[in-house]
């Protein structure tokens, strides 16, 4: 781990501390490199979209719909089974008499799972959608575990 001296303006130190307090780091070291960690995700996803192969993700998609739309559900369901490779798993549950949340776990190529997340949230009756991506490699050196099977691994 490298020590770095970093000199920034009252108005910065002032956030830094708020931004610290709010998320309960025990130091403004902590609170600096996870900031650095998500500028650098960001910066690996922006480059992963742009690659020409694209590059590989795992990610959650939430939204908050309303099932009284109608065909929305089925139309939901259309939109999962296009993209059946992505998912892993998908909560639902009911908010209300109308809405309905759910999150699913996806994992794959980023602009596939972009994809996915803009053919559901665009739904006429999604009211929420929210996209969290985590670039992530696929290690392509397959095994098993006690006949259980071969599988690639992820690293995120």
């Amino acid at each position: 781990m490298q020590r770095v001296t970093l000199s920034v303006d009252d108005d910065l130190l002032a956030a830094l501390d708020r931004h610290m307090a709010k998320h309960r780091y025990a130091s403004r070291s902590e609170a600096l490199r996870d900031i650095l960690r998500e500028v650098a995700a960001r910066e690996a996803l922006a480059a992963k979209s742009g690659a020409e192969e694209g590059g590989f993700c795992i990610a959650t998609l939430a939204y908050v719909y309303d099932h009284e739309t109608r065909d929305l559900g089925r139309r939901l369901t259309q939109a999962q089974h296009r993209h059946h490779d992505l998912q892993v798993a998908t909560l639902h549950v009911h908010l209300d008499h109308e809405s309905c949340l759910e999150v699913s776990v996806l994992r794959g190529p980023v602009k596939d799972v972009r994809a996915m997340a803009g053919d559901t949230v665009s739904q006429r009756g999604v009211r929420h959608g929210q996209l969290h991506l985590v670039p992530a490699e696929l290690d392509h050196r397959r095994h098993g575990h006690g006949g259980r099977g071969d599988h690639d691994h992820i690293h995120a």
